[in-house]
């Protein structure tokens, strides 16, 4: 009897419970030594929108409680110690010149380091995150999301990379004079010549070329053409979810030969099949309204009803681990995306949130060699080999 009892026991709630707080306290005392280099934060475009700052680093709380994902306080709370910020610019509209607004962005993430010495300090190499993250402080990168703020010019992308920027997403929403994006009208089959040059010329410059955003044909295209590793700085993995900016099994193989690296990323949308299904039956439910403003309407009062489904930590784990099988261990990462998007899995709404990935993954059999890896080897591998890549090319 007492044989038949002893599993049901080890099941109780209570010790389940326990078990979690282990696995959790177990991740924070791993990652003060292994902290996160995490792939993408657009808190420069938070500082640039939110009505508090408008464009004002000063007037954007980060030593308190901040309105947006990301302060101070909570970078250090998820082990938080190295960190690509986004100087992201919508490429939808060129009314005032991308290369203006690009340059508003390049500066407000400068100033935001400089404002806050003693928690910041830019790197540009990979030598300089490790010099950044064993003085206690944050290293912060810079990356450009969409090649649109080049406006076609390669000196512009020198000029920028002259300014600190260590990565440029080939693309954001919209399909370039040079490049199909994956939210975009396809019209090159992935690059084109022009596309092919700015490529090399990253390659030269020891710019890593990051393939969030783009089609899947641009993604084969550049892996083909790059002799560094490529990057996505917040992708996550097309089988668990057939989603555009999702990355397919066929570039995740590619990926092994080209040494790159996949930083899953944490947005419901491309990480929650359960998210996905209630869309669908939003639709399902309302597309019999032929009047677009009535249409509007009954999807609203649809989803007061039926509430959005959150994603979870075990679904975000499920995508990690896709890309870790397919791909494998070295070549996979985080991209939180923080302060790009609202919808995040439960528990993870802010940059506090990284042990509990970390505690998830424990409790599925990483080992803290596989974890270090994830958390930020896999990613400074590839900065160093892009150096290499560079300084072979110069000479």
């Amino acid at each position: 009897m007492r044989r038949l009892l002893l599993p049901l026991l080890l099941l109780t709630p209570a010790l389940l419970h326990a078990q979690e707080d282990a696995a959790l306290t177990r991740a924070r005392e791993f990652l003060k030594t292994h902290p996160i280099f995490d792939g993408h934060n657009d808190l420069p475009w938070e500082i640039r929108i939110n009505p508090i700052s408008r464009m004002s680093v000063a007037k954007y709380p980060l030593k308190t409680r901040a309105p947006g994902q990301t302060d101070f306080p909570r970078l250090r709370e998820g082990g938080v110690g190295a960190q690509f910020w986004s100087v992201y610019i919508p490429g939808e509209f060129a009314d005032s010149g991308f290369a203006k607004m690009q340059l508003e962005q390049i500066d407000i993430a400068r100033r935001l380091i400089e404002m806050y010495p003693d928690e910041l300090e830019l790197a540009l190499t990979a030598a300089d995150v490790r010099r950044i993250r064993a003085s206690g402080k944050i290293a912060s990168m810079l990356g450009m999301e969409g090649g649109h703020a080049i406006e076609n010019s390669l000196g512009a992308l020198r000029a920028y990379y002259d300014l600190g920027v260590r990565y440029m997403t080939l693309t954001h929403n919209v399909t370039l004079d040079w490049a199909d994006a994956a939210a975009g009208i396809a019209r090159y089959d992935g690059l084109t010549d022009f596309g092919r040059e700015v490529v090399r010329e990253m390659n030269r410059l020891g710019m890593i070329v990051d393939l969030s955003h783009v089609s899947v044909a641009t993604m084969h295209d550049a892996i083909d053409v790059s002799e560094a590793p490529v990057m996505f700085s917040h992708s996550s993995a097309r089988a668990i979810l057939d989603h555009p900016r999702n990355v397919p099994d066929d570039v995740l193989v590619k990926m092994k030969d080209n040494g790159g690296v996949v930083m899953v990323t944490f947005v419901g949308p491309f990480i929650s099949n359960r998210q996905r299904e209630w869309t669908r039956e939003g639709t399902r439910a309302t597309e019999h309204i032929t009047d677009p403003a009535a249409r509007r309407e009954a999807l609203r009062a649809w989803r007061e009803k039926n509430p959005q489904p959150k994603a979870t930590v075990a679904e975000l784990a499920d995508h990690i681990e896709h890309v870790r099988k397919v791909a494998g261990i070295d070549h996979v990462g985080l991209g939180g995306d923080y302060d790009g998007t609202s919808d995040l899995p439960e528990g993870m709404e802010d940059v506090s949130g990284y042990p509990l990935i970390i505690a998830e993954l424990m409790r599925r059999g990483w080992s803290d060699d596989e974890l270090a890896k994830l958390v930020s080897g896999n990613i400074l591998r590839v900065i160093e080999q892009a150096e290499k890549v560079r300084d072979r090319l110069a000479s």
